[in-house]
C-alpha cells in the first residue's frame, strides 16, 4: 500500500493512470498525451510497475502498458475503508472544531485578570445504576481514574476524599506533556452530595483559575440522576484554552462516567455458571 500511495502521489503518474484508465497506451502515445518528453514517462512508468500498478506487454518493437486492475481495486478499497472509518468518527472531528471556535471566542474576551470570574456551568445526566455505585466512581481513585479524563488523555493520578477538608487532585497527561489540579474538598454527604474545588496549575504550580464544584446525586428509577454545578474564579488571561474547553470536556467525561458504569452495571447482573444456574 505504501508504494502504491507514494506512486500515485505524483502528478505526473496520475494522470498516466487516468489515461490507462481508459485503455492500454504505449509509451509514445502517453508521452504525446501528457506532454511530457519520452525517457520521462518511461521512468513515470517504471515507478508504477514496481508499485505493481502496472504491467507492460512487448508486442514486437512497441511496448504497451495497462494497469493491473485488481491491484488498483484493492488500494480503492482500502482507501473506501479508511473513508467508513473517518465517517464513523465525524463527532470527534466536530469536536475539535467547536473547541476551536470556543478558543476563538474566549480568546476575544480574555482582555484582562479575572474576565471569566463568576461564569457558570451545569450538566446532567441519568445513569444507569444506583446512586451509590455512582457515587463510588467519584471517591474511589481506581474508578474514578477509569472516567475523569477526556480523550486522548490518561489520568496519572486523581483523588476526591470525601470528607470535608479532604484532598482533591487531578492529573492526567497526553503526548505534548502533564496537566495538574489541587484543590479541597468541602462538604461531602454519601451517596447525595460531594462540594470540591480544583484550581488548574501552570508549569510553573501558579494558579491558572479555579472552579467550585457541586455534584448532586439522586435516585431516579432503578438509576441516579446527576447534577454537576461548576463556577469559575481566580481567572488569568492564560486560562483561555481551558475556559474554552469546560463545556466540551466534562460532556465527554460524564458521557466517560456513564459508560463505565453501564459496563460496570451489566457485568454485576450477568448471571454466573453454578449449581442454581448450569447454564
Amino acid at each position: 500500500m505504501d508504494r502504491i500511495a507514494a506512486a500515485l502521489g505524483d502528478g505526473a503518474r496520475w494522470r498516466i493512470v487516468e489515461l490507462l484508465a481508459g485503455r492500454p497506451r504505449s509509451v509514445g502515445e502517453l508521452a504525446e498525451l501528457t506532454g511530457l518528453r519520452q525517457p520521462q514517462t518511461t521512468k513515470h512508468l517504471q515507478t508504477l510497475a514496481r508499485a505493481g500498478l502496472v504491467t507492460v506487454f512487448p508486442l514486437g518493437q512497441r511496448r504497451v502498458y495497462a494497469l493491473d486492475v485488481a491491484v488498483l481495486a484493492g488500494f480503492a478499497g482500502r482507501v473506501r475503508e479508511l473513508a467508513e472509518t473517518a465517517e464513523k468518527h465525524a463527532g470527534e472531528r466536530d469536536v475539535i472544531e467547536r473547541y476551536r471556535a470556543a478558543i476563538e471566542a474566549e480568546t476575544a474576551v480574555a482582555d484582562r485578570p479575572r474576565w471569566a470570574d463568576g461564569r457558570r456551568f451545569s450538566f446532567e445526566r441519568v445513569l444507569p445504576a444506583a446512586p451509590d455505585t455512582v457515587w463510588r466512581h467519584w471517591v474511589d481513585p481506581g474508578l474514578l481514574a477509569s472516567w475523569w479524563a477526556p480523550p486522548p488523555m490518561t489520568v496519572t493520578e486523581c483523588v476526591l476524599e470525601p470528607r470535608a477538608g479532604g484532598r482533591a487532585v487531578l492529573e492526567y497527561r497526553d503526548a505534548e506533556g502533564r496537566y495538574r489540579s489541587e484543590g479541597r474538598v468541602h462538604a461531602a454527604k454519601e451517596p447525595e452530595r460531594l462540594v470540591f474545588d480544583l484550581s488548574v496549575l501552570d508549569a510553573a504550580g501558579a494558579v491558572t483559575f479555579s472552579s467550585h464544584y457541586d455534584l448532586g446525586l439522586s435516585a431516579a428509577g432503578s438509576g441516579t440522576r446527576l447534577r454537576l454545578g461548576l463556577r469559575i474564579a481566580a481567572t488569568t488571561v492564560e486560562a483561555v484554552p481551558y475556559i474554552a474547553g469546560i463545556e466540551t470536556g466534562w460532556g465527554q467525561v460524564l458521557d466517560n462516567l456513564a459508560d463505565v458504569v453501564g459496563r460496570a452495571q451489566r457485568t454485576t447482573m450477568r448471571p454466573t455458571k453454578g449449581k442454581d444456574n448450569p447454564s
